[in-house]
């Protein structure tokens, strides 16, 4: 059966490869997660005074999208409306339950829009379905989806283009109906070229949905293969983390994913072909933490380091290699994801040992006339039998360690 040929925006978005997700909004004011107000059962009168300490005093959106640019992110994923029904914009009417309406004073999406333009990083709106404030959402749910329409017309008319809309909370009433052909004709009317997400949340990871949608999601969870033949649509995939084990600001939680651990996550997203979105919880005042900047901004260095054509470009070609090996194809080059590989050196100062030497891919169906390491140029010795390649690959001098080593190959 046929593969679907992928829309304009939807190839465009598979190329983005890395994003950033931002989750801010009155709960990080708190630091206990973006839940607090359901988990700990906080009255909803009590909840919402929060509003009048929300002075946005540290949130520099030119500096949050600098950030992004310096990680290799090539777009930004904002809350402007998460569960709590708090929105960053300016909802012109439909409620004072936002950012204007606080002490801050000012309608935060512009700004971040702006800043995102200004640095070259596309700007998407993450927008909740499920909401605490509104009571229509539990007394009269059509009105309520109408609240949210007009909500979300809002953002695909004030800010100019956006990249998309990111949807979450619809796995709250899965026996409602959530008129969502309605939802996405508003979006569609105003923002053709948008990308439309919708979450299907921690126990549907991958299943597809409306129509409409561009992406399916993994939350929290590496992402599998897309089969993508027989498809009505060709879906892209999105594999969407959390550093930490909140979404929102956890003040007291320093259980922090490796820098490691980030770079192999973000190289099996591309493995499979899907975009890694990860998160930061910036503090009550919007200013993104220490450890989740220089993170970040770790994982910008490594890209730098292995060169970015292989992670934004590159798609998954059907060759794959032994333990978390695998490569990618971009035309007439192709790319070795090489994982474990040793430190080389004096055994007084060296720490680890094996590593290095012949890596094994198969499936290949092109001839390779050359290989080296983007990190360096050294050319790399192979010997290919068919299909079969064997590369040998040398290990990291002294003072270099790069977690996953990308070896380039000229095809003929």
């Amino acid at each position: 059966m046929a593969i679907p040929v992928p829309e304009k925006r939807v190839a465009e978005f598979e190329q983005f490869g890395f994003g950033m997700f931002i989750h801010w909004g009155l709960y990080s004011q708190l630091g206990r997660g973006e839940w607090v107000q359901h988990i700990e059962g906080i009255p909803a009168f009590d909840y919402q005074k929060l509003q009048n300490t929300f002075t946005a005093a540290k949130f520099d959106a030119h500096k949050i999208a600098e950030t992004a640019k310096a990680a290799g992110a090539k777009y930004i994923t904002l809350t402007t409306r998460h569960h709590e029904g708090f929105s960053l914009y300016d909802t012109k009417g439909l409620n004072t339950f936002d950012a204007p309406h606080s002490p801050a004073g000012r309608d935060l999406i512009r700004e971040y829009v702006d800043a995102c333009r200004d640095v070259g990083i596309v700007p998407f709106f993450y927008h909740t379905t499920l909401d605490w404030y509104n009571p229509d959402f539990n007394h009269n749910f059509k009105a309520y989806l109408q609240y949210l329409r007009d909500s979300v017309e809002i953002l695909c008319t004030e800010y100019g283009k956006i990249g998309g809309l990111w949807f979450d909370g619809n796995w709250s009433k899965p026996n409602e109906d959530w008129e969502e052909d309605a939802l996405y004709k508003v979006i569609r009317k105003h923002q053709p070229d948008a990308i439309i997400v919708n979450n299907t949340g921690l126990s549907h990871r991958g299943e597809q949905g409306n129509c409409e949608l561009d992406s399916v999601t993994f939350e929290q969870g590496r992402p599998t293969p897309m089969d993508r033949e027989g498809m009505t649509k060709y879906m892209a995939a999105e594999m969407c983390q959390t550093m930490n084990a909140h979404w929102g600001f956890g003040g007291a939680d320093v259980n922090y994913k490796s820098l490691p651990n980030l770079i192999e996550t973000l190289c099996a997203c591309r493995k499979v072909g899907a975009n890694y979105l990860l998160n930061v919880g910036p503090t009550a005042e919007g200013e993104i933490p220490y450890m989740q900047e220089a993170l970040l901004r770790g994982i910008g260095e490594w890209i730098k380091n292995v060169g970015s054509d292989a992670l934004y470009h590159a798609k998954p070609c059907g060759v794959s290699g032994t333990g978390k090996n695998f490569a990618l194809k971009d035309g007439k080059k192709m790319y070795f994801f090489v994982h474990d590989l040793a430190v080389v050196g004096d055994s007084n100062v060296t720490v680890e040992g094996g590593g290095a030497g012949e890596k094994l891919f198969t499936g290949l169906t092109d001839e390779i006339k050359s290989v080296r390491w983007t990190d360096c140029d050294e050319t790399l010795a192979f010997n290919q039998d068919g299909g079969n390649v064997t590369i040998n690959c040398t290990g990291y001098p002294y003072g270099k360690s790069l977690v996953v080593r990308i070896a380039e190959a000229e095809l003929a």
